[in-house]
């Protein structure tokens, strides 16, 4: 027999499937609801330090892009005195704790605004080396960390002098709601900042716990960190469980920083830095699911999947066993004994003409006219036994898969998952509002760079210099105020033809159905002409795709859509009449006793909104409007997220989709055998059972062959002796009667 053939394979794996699957449902799916904080909250807590992170680098690497491109703003004009140099960059930035001019030859500090830098720290003969001008941290005695920026200012016949920058280790922008804490490793493990971590002795306890297992598991190769396949943050991020106590949980949040595209390092991933966020959780347990259903799930399936194989035991493979015996009996020439006839089906048909064949070749008188003599029982076929099995098993699976353990309108979703969104929201409008008042800055600076003196062969220089540095701009040109573009770099200008620059720094214009953002800096030494940067749309968009946060929309004053994560129609309105009212919320000034929903506290402002939309599912959504001050603020732009519920691993929701795991196990299971039985042995069986009785009919000439190596197989080859039987039968009485009529031949009877 075949290893795969036959009947009795598919019925000991349809056997075997239903026992794993009565035990994987009795055992493991079950266990839902079982953890104390929800895997959903765990993915929250990783999503936010991928927040900080992307932050954190990006605030980074604008501040060294900065630094150097402000150095060579200055290197490439006329000399200017240090204090001017530290003047100018403070009055376009404001983003550094310090700042100094160091003349490298000497090693004397030239001028110096803000805090103290720790310039000893610096080797100025080393400056040469190929990391020479890399960024470097430096800690404090007061035990905080600083990072140092280093720019070269070279004119020709003068000493080289170092401009530095200082700043503090912290995530910019990073919204932490009510209780949540932030904070900055190094490779080491050692926290060189931190926000939100309060004067509890447990609370630093806990950060250091945390910091120690961060600093292990950031070690790994991003590829090795997480599933093949994964998607979402490039670096290594994960969560972790923190200690328990009086009930609440601290859960943890990390992640390392990492370039914008997969394996790209930049100056600020190089340091070596991971951020934590951690937030306490209060622990429930929340079996939504009774573990008796599962239990009985399980029994209901043992029962039902018994009763389908007892059946097919019972009525398909011992009826063909049987026939495999008596066709074999037949074969061999045992005539004396009847076929024991089976009751149902083909090897009701085959046993028929089995027991006719075999009186056949007893040479019984009529035994080759007579039809088929099976009853009415052998008109249900196997098929129809099959289908009842697959009914059986169906009755199981169906309920599964359409109607128990279904997650309401009214599921639970928890508190800390909706006050992610809102954070993570609000955390997204502070990033997209910091862009476009850097991208503004940094057409100031170039705008404090030029002069009337300055050649437009030179202006263009600067701008496709500063164009190749920012991935911002789509164009960047000099327009005069009689709207003459006098230096360009990029693409065509979409600024008014005639008109001047524009009034307000940054505008948002409908070009055609295509948002154009453009920014505006007055450029002082050309006598009412700007520096215009027109944005390009993909950067904006490439800001808003934030893993775990579902669809991102930028909606501008009038509640009309500018930009996204997914595909969208530009200043087309919100697609749901409750996300409008969500923003127009957020966008609302609270009462003069108003109380902030998030953190508490007095706020007569707009502020971030959150809500569960519960009409066709639930849906977790949240408004941010872009609040923090800058040139951007005045566009008065709201950012819009929301997320169905149902694709978090809520207990609720993993219930259902264990519960649709389970049917969809049992139907596809059943299929499986079943399709495999229809096609082994079903078919070939009802094509034996029709050249069977057209064999006992009389046809002679067909060969019969198998079609497999199993039983179906040995009952056909039996056939086929049984068919070569009857031909030598024929012959012999064919030879016979022809010599029982030879004598007859000698004396005619017309002749006598």
């Amino acid at each position: 027999m075949s290893l795969l053939g036959g009947i009795r394979p598919p019925i000991a794996a349809l056997s075997a499937l239903l026992l794993a699957l009565a035990a994987l449902t009795a055992f493991q799916l079950g266990h839902v609801g079982k953890e104390t904080v929800p895997p959903a909250v765990l993915t929250s807590q990783q999503h936010f330090a991928e927040d900080g992170a992307i932050a954190l680098r990006a605030s980074l690497d604008e501040s060294i892009t900065d630094i150097g491109r402000t150095a060579s703003l200055f290197s490439s004009g006329e000399p200017v005195s240090p204090d001017s140099v530290l003047d100018k960059l403070g009055s376009v930035y404001q983003k550094w704790r310090g700042t100094a001019v160091i003349e490298i030859k000497s090693g004397r500090l030239q001028a110096q605004r803000g805090e103290n830098l720790p310039l000893t720290a610096l080797d100025l003969t080393q400056l040469n080396g190929p990391s020479g001008l890399a960024p470097r941290m430096v800690r404090l005695e007061n035990g905080e960390t600083r990072l140092l920026t280093l720019a070269l200012l070279s004119w020709p016949d003068r000493p080289q002098q170092l401009l530095v920058a200082s700043s503090s280790l912290k995530v910019p922008g990073v919204s932490l709601g009510r209780s949540r804490a932030i904070a900055v490793l190094d490779a080491s493990g050692q926290v060189l900042g931190s926000d939100g971590i309060g004067g509890s002795e447990q609370e630093r306890k806990q950060l250091g716990k945390f910091a120690k297992t961060v600093a292990r598991k950031s070690a790994q190769h991003p590829l090795q960190a997480k599933e093949p396949g994964s998607g979402g943050f490039a670096g290594v991020s994960g969560s972790l469980l923190g200690d328990s106590r009086s009930g609440h949980r601290s859960v943890a949040g990390y992640a390392k920083l990492t370039g914008a595209q997969p394996g790209v390092g930049t100056d600020a991933t190089a340091l070596g830095l991971t951020v934590v966020s951690f937030v306490g959780v209060a622990e429930e347990r929340s079996a939504v699911v009774d573990s008796f259903f599962w239990i009985a799930a399980a029994g209901a399936l043992l029962v039902l999947g018994a009763l389908a194989v007892a059946l097919l035991v019972v009525t398909v493979q011992r009826p063909l066993l049987r026939l495999f015996l008596e066709s074999r009996r037949i074969g061999r020439g045992d005539l004396n004994r009847p076929v024991t006839v089976p009751k149902y089906g083909e090897t009701a048909r085959i046993g028929a003409a089995l027991d006719r064949l075999r009186r056949q070749l007893l040479g019984e008188a009529g035994a080759e006219a007579a039809g088929p003599r099976t009853g009415r029982r052998a008109r249900i076929g196997t098929r129809a036994l099959l289908a009842v099995c697959g009914i059986l098993l169906l009755v199981w699976s169906a309920p599964l898969l359409l109607a128990l353990n279904r997650a309401g309108a009214s599921v639970q979703v928890p508190r800390t998952i909706v006050d992610d969104q809102r954070e993570r929201t609000d955390t997204l409008a502070d990033r997209v509002r910091r862009a476009l008042n850097e991208g503004h800055a940094d057409l100031t600076s170039v705008a404090s760079a030029i002069s009337d003196r300055t050649s437009a062969a030179e202006m263009t220089k600067v701008l496709e210099h500063t164009r190749a540095q920012h991935g911002r701009y789509e164009s960047l040109y000099v327009l005069k105020a009689d709207g003459t573009v006098l230096a360009r770099a990029g693409g065509k200008p979409r600024h008014p033809g005639g008109k001047g620059p524009s009034q307000q720094a940054v505008t948002l214009v409908d070009s055609g159905n295509q948002p154009v953002i453009t920014e505006y800096a007055e450029a002082p030494g050309l006598g009412g002409a700007a520096v215009v940067g027109e944005l390009r749309i993909d950067f904006l968009n490439a800001l808003l795709k934030r893993p775990g946060l579902g669809e991102v929309r930028v909606v501008d004053a009038e509640h009309r859509v500018v930009g996204g994560n997914n595909g969208y129609l530009a200043f087309t309105p919100l697609s749901d009449a409750k996300l409008d009212a969500l923003v127009t919320a957020a966008n609302e000034k609270a009462p003069a006793d108003g109380k902030d929903a998030a953190d508490g506290k007095a706020d007569k402002g707009p502020r971030p909104r959150s809500a569960l939309l519960r009409d066709g599912g639930v849906t977790i959504a949240a408004a941010a409007p872009m609040t923090g001050g800058g040139v951007a603020q005045a566009l008065d732009w709201t950012v819009v997220t929301w997320q169905p519920a149902k694709g978090l691993e809520i207990p609720a929701y993993t219930a259902q989709n264990r519960t649709v795991l389970a049917g969809l196990l049992g139907l596809t299971g059943a299929a499986a055998c079943l399709g495999w039985m229809h096609i082994i042995v079903v078919r070939p069986l009802r094509a034996l059972a029709d050249r069977a009785e057209a064999l006992a009919d009389g046809d002679r000439r067909t060969v019969v062959y198998p079609t497999h190596h199993d039983e179906v197989g040995a009952v056909t080859r039996s056939l086929e002796v049984i068919r070569l039987q009857l031909l030598e039968q024929r012959k012999r009485e064919a030879a016979g009667g022809a010599a029982g009529r030879t004598p007859g031949r000698a004396t005619p009877a017309g002749r006598n």
